[in-house]
């Protein structure tokens, strides 16, 4: 067989994609979906961490008298 024609044999094969794309990738959406889900779980879970420890960083001011470094006006 020439070049040609194993070309020629791998396209008609390939023409006979028997199945929906649509539904083979599904799953890189579905994947990606969860995965965001997960990230902004991770970023709701540090919400509200400064005012968490609002003792330290009051008991900080009055030994030092000065603001944490930390703080960012928050």
């Amino acid at each position: 067989m020439t070049f040609a024609t194993l070309i020629a044999h791998a396209a008609e094969e390939g023409a006979h994609h028997g199945g929906n794309v649509q539904a083979e990738t599904f799953w890189y959406g579905a994947v990606a979906f969860v995965v965001f889900i997960a990230l902004s779980l991770v970023t709701l879970s540090y919400r509200n961490v400064s005012n968490r420890h609002a003792h330290k960083a009051a008991a900080y001011t009055q030994k030092h008298g000065t603001p944490t470094p930390e703080a960012h006006g928050h």
